[in-house]
């Protein structure tokens, strides 16, 4: 167990070591997916539950979005003023942000619906097993269902 702890602060010191190298070498990316990934960075500090799944959700709709925007910065230059001018633009924020609540969402939505199928299988289940057992004891002479 020790070797685990020891083997994720090693992976916390290489993280940070590359967010170093890249806000060194390419600060316009930097501040670009800083500013559109804020929301899942923040669900990333505030998620508490193994896995982090309502972190990885909001960052994964997060990046979705990125990827336009990172195109424009790199075929512009990748400067700092791009970065900002893109981060500026309200649609580009606003979809971005957009995405990463909707990440927030379907994380919240996803446990309550698959409970809901699942409970409904199980009636459903549950009422064809009913059905066979009183045709089975009507066809074996048996007591009623009710009765017995």
């Amino acid at each position: 167990m020790a070797k685990a702890v020891r083997r994720q602060h090693s992976m916390v010191w290489l993280q940070g070591l590359t967010c170093g190298a890249v806000v060194t070498l390419a600060p316009g990316v930097a501040v670009l997916l800083g500013l559109l990934l804020g929301p899942g960075l923040l669900a990333l500090l505030l998620d508490r539950e193994a896995g982090r799944p309502m972190a990885r959700c909001v960052l994964l709709m997060g990046l979705a979005t990125c990827v336009q925007p990172l195109r424009a910065l790199w075929s512009d230059g990748q400067s700092l003023a791009v970065a900002l001018a893109l981060a500026g633009d309200l649609q580009v924020m606003g979809t971005a942000w957009s995405a990463a609540a909707a990440g927030w969402l379907m994380a919240e939505l996803a446990p309550l619906g698959t409970r809901l199928v699942l409970e409904a299988l199980a009636r459903s289940r549950a009422a064809k097993l009913r059905s066979e057992r009183d045709r089975l004891l009507a066809a074996w002479g048996g007591e009623d269902a009710a009765g017995g």
